[in-house]
């Protein structure tokens, strides 16, 4: 069934453990735009019933918090995960997608919104490619209902694919940019970026961070909330580049060739023009946030 594409300009996605609710309750107050509510990794085994008692609990009535609410499920216990599903959930990420487990949880959020009384397709999917499998099918999955953008997990898939990166990741550039071209082909927003495991390291989540940017990521997730500042940070269009991209889009709208030329002397067309005007929207749809509730610097 087809809905309705939607887009999310959230820039820093926080996992938070589901097991822990005093960890959920501060994590409104960490600045991100998105938490992830993890029923999965960050959760033990023996916790997964714990977990989904205290999201049972703290989800039900929850005021919008600045924040989108993600739920991460277990692919192997989707029904149960989903049945925690609420109208203050903006969707569900789905680890180590593959299209069948996909189409499953498509129909399992179908029958929630039912029971909820919300509209179809009320409830986003972000896909986690981690297998190989996932990875192959990543223009499926980008293509599929529900599915806003795509995430990439690149401790499993290096686990699967018997990858060891350097430090500069450069065996991984063929992989991210394969998930950046099918969700470009799908017409879906770009996808988010991997956690960095080193949360002590800033210096290097922010190169890091600003590598992905010029690789086509818009967001990236975090594992402690030390990263979200300098993750908002580089995916905020700074001051100075939301006024260039205004500048040419204005000019360019003023051009009766519709051909311009910038202070550098170089040919602005319609391909450079379309990149101002992805500046403009992600400084417009609320990327641009107080700094002291997300070091934002735009």
């Amino acid at each position: 069934m087809p809905y309705p594409r939607r887009v999310s300009y959230a820039r820093s996605w926080l996992y938070v453990p589901g097991n822990r609710r005093d960890f959920l309750d501060a994590a409104l107050r960490r600045g991100a735009d998105a938490l992830i509510i993890d029923l999965e990794d960050s959760v033990p085994a023996a916790a997964k019933e714990t977990a989904r008692a205290a999201v049972s609990a703290w989800l039900p009535g929850r005021p919008p918090p600045g924040a989108e609410l993600w739920l991460r499920i277990n692919g192997d216990a989707a029904t149960a995960d989903l049945g925690l599903v609420t109208a203050a959930v903006t969707g569900v990420v789905v680890p180590k997608a593959e299209p069948g487990l996909l189409a499953r949880v498509d129909e399992l959020l179908s029958g929630r919104e039912r029971e909820l009384g919300l509209p179809a397709g009320r409830f986003a999917l972000v896909p986690l490619i981690e297998t190989a499998r996932g990875l192959l099918s990543a223009e499926r999955l980008a293509g599929m209902p529900r599915v806003t953008h795509l995430g990439l997990g690149e401790a499993d898939l290096c686990a699967e694919l018997r990858l060891r990166p350097s430090g500069a990741a450069a065996e991984l550039a063929p992989l991210r940019l394969q998930v950046v071209l099918a969700s470009a082909a799908a017409g879906i927003g770009a996808p988010v970026a991997p956690t960095s495991r080193d949360y002590r390291d800033l210096r290097a989540l922010r190169a890091s961070t600003e590598g992905l940017l010029r690789g086509g990521f818009r967001a990236r997730t975090a594992i402690h909330p030390a990263q979200v500042p300098v993750i908002n940070e580089v995916f905020s269009p700074s001051p100075a580049e939301v006024a260039e991209a205004r500048r040419l889009v204005g000019a360019f709208e003023r051009s009766p060739s519709g051909v311009i030329t910038d202070d550098g002397g170089q040919m602005v067309d319609a391909a450079v023009v379309r990149s101002a005007r992805e500046v403009l929207a992600r400084a417009e749809r609320g990327t641009q946030r107080d700094p002291a509730a997300g070091g934002s610097r735009g």
